[in-house]
């Protein structure tokens, strides 16, 4: 035990120099965080900023010797600080993205919450670690597990393992065939969406049918094909299950190559 617990950081530190590096990359992200609403508009991308500077001196710490166990606790307040923020989120600001590594269009979810359990739980054992990652020796391939279960847990990176299954399948059935994991027909959910003032929004950048759909807890997601200003986009429609109002569908507009949101109607009124 004492090796996987000393071969943590490595883990950690990776995972944290990609969280800074998201953040660094694209600080925009804030504003589609909970962030504007926890500490106020003007300081929601400086704060971004800090949060990723601080990411990235606890993974640089955890990386390099020679004191492993006091950036370990560091790394047990941060993950502890991110479990705490994305909760905030999902109950006050139920619409906001996680924003926690690279861009995504997808509200805080379980899926989120859960990852920074798990950061939690690994910033814990590395705590108990009494030599360096670099002695870990053929204990380094547990992390190769951990890693995955962190890519499973991860929206972010959803297009580049689970979009290529889920399509596949709709390759083998018509999407229309079958019925996601709530029972509800998918037929129903295209006409919520059809009738919504999200799809009148983007009706003119639509360039397919329902390209992709999937279900993630109390959401069922619908994606098009699309073009935004000249380049390809995918356009992707939540469609709450227990709200059946048409302005509670939301839309973001998604760049096909870098996952970054192109375009997100913040108010949508139902007309007529």
């Amino acid at each position: 035990m004492g090796t996987v617990a000393a071969a943590q950081p490595l883990l950690i530190g990776l995972l944290l120099l990609w969280s800074a590096y998201g953040k660094f990359a694209d600080p925009a992200l804030a504003d589609r965080t909970a962030l504007p609403s926890l500490v106020g508009e003007s300081r929601a991308k400086p704060t971004y900023q800090a949060v990723a500077t601080l990411e990235a001196l606890i993974a640089v710490a955890l990386l390099l010797p020679p004191v492993w166990t006091i950036e370990a606790f560091a790394a047990v307040a941060l993950a502890a600080g991110f479990t705490g923020f994305l909760i905030y989120s999902k109950v006050v600001v139920p619409e906001a993205s996680c924003g926690c590594m690279k861009a995504s269009a997808k509200p805080v979810g379980y899926r989120a919450i859960a990852r920074a359990l798990l950061l939690l739980a690994t910033a814990g054992l590395a705590t108990t670690a009494d030599a360096g990652w670099w002695s870990a020796g053929a204990t380094l391939l547990v992390l190769v597990v951990e890693a995955a279960a962190f890519a499973m847990l991860s929206a972010e990176l959803d297009r580049y393992w689970l979009l290529p299954l889920r399509r596949f399948r709709i390759r083998l059935s018509h999407p229309y065939a079958g019925t996601a994991s709530d029972d509800t027909p998918l037929v129903a959910t295209q006409r919520r969406v059809l009738l919504s003032p999200a799809y009148r929004a983007v009706d003119g950048m639509l360039s397919s049918d329902i390209h992709d759909y999937w279900d993630d807890e109390e959401w069922r997601f619908v994606s098009y094909a699309a073009r935004y200003d000249g380049r390809r986009a995918t356009v992707v429609f939540a469609v709450p299950h227990q709200d059946s109002t048409p302005s509670a569908i939301r839309v973001a507009v998604v760049e096909e190559t870098t996952g970054l949101t192109l375009y997100r109607p913040t108010v949508l009124v139902t007309t007529g």
